[in-house]
């Protein structure tokens, strides 16, 4: 749960305050519901504390405690929270249409996200009108290393950030860690060659995607694009050749809408340069 940091780091953290952000993070779409030992199991910490943190946590309004299940969810204040975020970077606005777009051109699902620690998860979804179209919703969280938006999205992290958080892939996953591997290497060569990811069944056999990074300030925040259906509608060739030059030209006029430094090609960090495409 905590990774050690430096002595001057270590001063400045506050346990309490990361126990009680770490409450709110074990619930998810599957577990609406969590009671105090259910909160305790899974996030390791002593179940007098849970209580007493979801005690606070409930007159704050960030859960709901269910009193006939005995249990909570989250509450209302955690929804406020998300949508400043989403209102403090303007984006949502900004890119939904260009998203929708592009989601009515190609029939297909797109979604805007961004990284959760090890996971993506989708700040915003545009559906095409078509019975195959891929149904996720906005907040659905993703694999960051099976999907091609959270490969966009690593490819547009420094070399040394994105080492890094390899490594915790590693740590948590050793046995599918040799696939990993060899879908970064491909994701850095499609990201050179193309100027976006390719996901063909590495999530699930029946879906393929492409994805494109979105920097919204350089050297901090990355988001990313992706573009997605069933796999056997979306061939290797409709998205090298249609579906992902469609995405950059989308990522492309949103960030000249925010004029931000967007890197839809391949750049220095990718540490591999463009072949073209």
């Amino acid at each position: 749960m905590r990774k050690p940091g430096t002595a001057e780091s270590e001063r400045h953290f506050v346990t309490a305050l990361s126990r009680g952000l770490e409450i709110l993070r074990a619930f998810g779409p599957r577990e609406p519901y969590l009671g105090n030992a259910e909160l305790a199991e899974r996030t390791g910490i002593p179940r007098p504390t849970v209580s007493r943190l979801t005690a606070t946590l409930t007159r704050l309004g960030y859960l709901h405690h269910n009193a006939h299940l005995e249990k909570y969810h989250l509450g209302a204040g955690v929804l406020a929270l998300g949508y400043r975020y989403l209102a403090s970077t303007g984006i949502r606005e900004i890119a939904r249409p260009h998203m929708q777009q592009l989601a009515d051109a190609a029939d297909c699902a797109v979604a805007l996200g961004t990284a959760d620690r090890l996971s993506m998860t989708y700040l915003d979804v545009c559906q095409g009108q078509g019975p195959l179209v891929l149904r996720l919703e906005r907040a659905a969280r993703l694999p960051m290393m099976r999907t091609a938006i959270g490969k966009a999205w690593l490819c547009a992290q420094s070399p040394a950030r994105r080492e890094a958080l390899l490594q915790q892939l590693a740590r948590r996953d050793p046995a599918y860690w040799p696939t990993f591997e060899r879908a970064m290497d491909k994701a850095l060569a499609d990201h050179a060659a193309y100027g976006f990811c390719l996901s063909e069944g590495d999530w699930k056999p029946e879906v393929s995607a492409v994805a494109v990074p979105l920097v919204l300030e350089e050297g901090a925040e990355v988001m990313a694009l992706n573009c997605g259906g069933p796999s056997m509608r979306l061939t290797h060739r409709l998205l090298v050749d249609s579906l992902g030059p469609r995405l950059k030209e989308t990522a492309e006029r949103i960030g000249a809408t925010l004029s931000l430094p967007t890197r839809t090609d391949a750049d220095s960090r990718t540490g591999h340069e463009p072949k073209g495409g």
